[in-house]
């Protein structure tokens, strides 16, 4: 487990918070700027001292500020990534990688030649930084942090000074170091997308408080979330399995009781995968459809309705196990008189679901994102 208690006041900011996550795993802290992200990171580092931490990784107790302990960062074995690189400019990147390797302990269990092909350094090692691309940067960066053999990595928005293409660039990779190390990892982002992509538990953020804490899918329900990533985001993050596949690239994903249809090309059946549904794209149906283009109609129950932005409900409805949101107008709502119990048809559109291959429990699994048919 990774359990963190921490204050620490900073003019009137107050960051005030605990955490408990299962490891191994990517522990997300997510939240608007400003709302103590960076400050708490710098805490679990050991670079900025609290007024008051509690700090466990794994039975490691780093902080405890009731018996006075404070473990200096040097010696905390966390490797840190920044938002820049932080490369040695005199240094190739074999170099910098060595670096890493030099201040770490005995016996190294993540070997040189591991991290360098699994971050595809292979035809980097001979350039130096100011040669590379900042998705580049960023890698050789997470190969240094690697190889000093932390017992935690801690990634502080890794990815927030790249262009879209260079993020998406280093986000598969990040994946990887996920899938192949069991070494817990806390990502600090604002970008609700990195976190479906990479995240096993989510930390939501806001003024140096825990709004909630848990899975994706959890997290993805929270009313304050709409908060920080706007309406037209707010939607379910479903767990799912490949029951399928066909030649057109089309899977089936169990979900729940029911399935999905979802393009997911070159993944195999048993693959664990997320599904995200946003509200704006589930439509809401009394009856079964017949004669639509629509692939998706699964049979749920209403559980909740709320009210939402410019006279619009948002519906929770079960679907088995799994929850679904879905925003209607009021009138609609009121039309269809829509209420807690009623039976209804959820509706989406293959082209509307965005999938994220996932590992379940750290079992390497196979698959690739899409944005639809």
């Amino acid at each position: 487990m990774l359990r963190i208690t921490a204050r620490k006041q900073r003019g009137q900011f107050v960051l005030d918070v605990q955490i408990e996550a299962p490891t191994p795993g990517v522990t997300a802290l997510f939240g608007r700027s400003g709302c103590g992200k960076s400050t708490l990171a710098n805490i679990i580092a050991g670079l900025l001292p609290a007024d008051h931490a509690d700090l466990e990784i794994d039975g490691v107790r780093l902080d405890d500020s009731t018996t006075r302990q404070h473990v200096p960062a040097q010696r905390r074995r966390i490797g840190y990534v920044f938002q820049d690189a932080r490369l040695f400019p005199h240094l190739k990147v074999l170099g910098n990688l060595r670096y890493g390797q030099q201040r770490a302990p005995q016996p190294q269990r993540i070997a040189a030649d591991t991290v360098i092909e699994l971050l595809g350094l292979q035809g980097l090692l001979q350039r130096r930084p100011h040669q590379l691309s900042g998705g580049e940067r960023q890698r050789v960066a997470l190969g240094r942090a690697l190889l000093s053999q932390p017992r935690l990595l801690l990634l502080d928005e890794p990815l927030a000074s790249l262009d879209v293409a260079r993020r998406d660039e280093v986000l598969p990779y990040l994946a990887r170091l996920r899938d192949e190390f069991a070494i817990p990892i806390v990502y600090v982002s604002h970008q609700f997308d990195e976190i479906l992509r990479l995240a096993t538990h989510v930390v939501l953020l806001a003024e140096g408080r825990v709004v909630t804490q848990g899975d994706v899918g959890s997290v993805s329900l929270h009313p304050e979330l709409r908060a920080i990533v706007g309406p037209d985001a707010i939607g379910s993050v479903l767990h799912g399995v490949v029951a399928s596949t066909d030649a057109s690239g089309l899977a089936t994903v169990k979900v729940g009781t029911g399935a999905l249809r979802v393009a997911l090309p070159n993944v195999r059946t048993g693959a664990a995968v997320r599904v995200q549904l946003l509200a704006r794209d589930v439509i809401v149906a009394l009856q079964a459809p017949h004669g639509l283009s629509v692939r998706n109609a699964l049979l749920g129950t209403v559980l909740q309705i709320n009210n939402d932005v410019d006279d619009t409900d948002l519906i929770h409805i079960d679907i088995g196990g799994a929850t679904v949101l879905a925003r209607v107008t009021r009138v609609a709502s009121l039309e269809l008189e829509l209420q807690p119990g009623l039976p209804v048809w959820v509706l989406i559109k293959a082209v509307s679901i965005r999938d994220h291959a996932f590992p379940a429990a750290h079992q390497r699994e196979s698959g690739s994102r899409s944005s639809g048919v």
